[in-house]
């Protein structure tokens, strides 16, 4: 069976910058193990399936490790390969998918997700999560991920992961995201996730559905710009909505193919 393959650069503008996922559109689904498969073999953070039903299409998110609740970045890709690539009709794009009706507003060059809100909660930090970070944070809370704040931008920098003690815990399907207030943004952020094949995330959207709403209240406005300081680096332009959040970037092609499974 020969499949097409794209591979998009999200929350960029450049090539070799944001977060590269993988897109494959397909007419029926394969069966989950033969998914998992076409992701390791992917090697990037997120491969996104889907299926064109007319109105709606049906959307599913693979790591190399699991299936995933939600990932930001590979939907965003997905709407710019129908988009920019498959020459989709609609300005809007509805997706199905474990996290309920996705729609992606496409204008302007930049994709807006509309996702659910996910506010964090003050928690307390795992003694494994703890242990395995240079710089402890100043407050803990948690939503599907753990939700670190520290003191200021340069932190976040330098913060670092002694990876043989963070990956005895396992937060399936969830990470640790850590945010300070920016310099030249209203945030900033890193994500981690322990047990997997990739252990930063250069850019996620998902974990966004907790970040906004919690820097929206905290800094008393509904519209902010947020930076992801991985090395690849990343831009998300954010609006809180009270039970709903919009997560918006921009996307760059960087390869389309094909490729063959049995």
């Amino acid at each position: 069976m020969k499949l097409e393959l794209y591979q998009i650069d999200a929350f960029t503008e450049e090539i070799f910058h944001g977060n590269p996922a993988c897109v494959v559109p397909l007419k029926n689904w394969l069966p989950d193990e033969t998914l998992l498969k076409i992701a390791r073999e992917n090697a990037v953070a997120e491969t996104a399936f889907f299926i064109d039903n007319g109105n709606t299409i049906h959307l599913r998110w693979f790591t190399p490790e699991i299936e995933m609740d939600l990932c930001g970045h590979a939907t965003l890709a997905t709407a710019h390969c129908l988009a920019s690539i498959l020459n989709y009709q609609h300005s809007r794009i509805i997706f199905e998918t474990k996290s309920g009706e996705l729609t992606v507003d496409v204008k302007d060059g930049f994709y807006y997700m509309d996702f659910p809100s996910r506010m964090p909660e003050p928690s307390t930090l795992p003694d494994t999560i703890a242990q395995s970070l240079n710089i402890q944070p100043k407050e803990v809370f948690r939503s599907r991920d753990y939700v670190l704040v520290y003191e200021s931008e340069d932190d976040i920098r330098k913060i670092s992961i002694e990876r043989s003690v963070f990956d005895l815990i396992n937060l399936d399907p969830g990470g640790v995201v850590v945010t300070a207030a920016g310099t030249d943004s209203d945030f900033v952020s890193r994500y981690f996730t322990p047990q997997s094949s990739i252990l930063e995330d250069p850019v996620t959207g998902s974990a966004h559905c907790s970040l906004i709403p919690f820097w929206s209240s905290r800094l008393g406005k509904d519209k902010l710009f947020a930076r992801q300081l991985s090395e690849r680096g990343g831009e998300l332009y954010c609006e809180n909505k009270n039970e709903r959040v919009i997560v918006a970037g921009k996307a760059r092609t960087y390869s389309t193919g094909h490729f063959w499974i049995e």
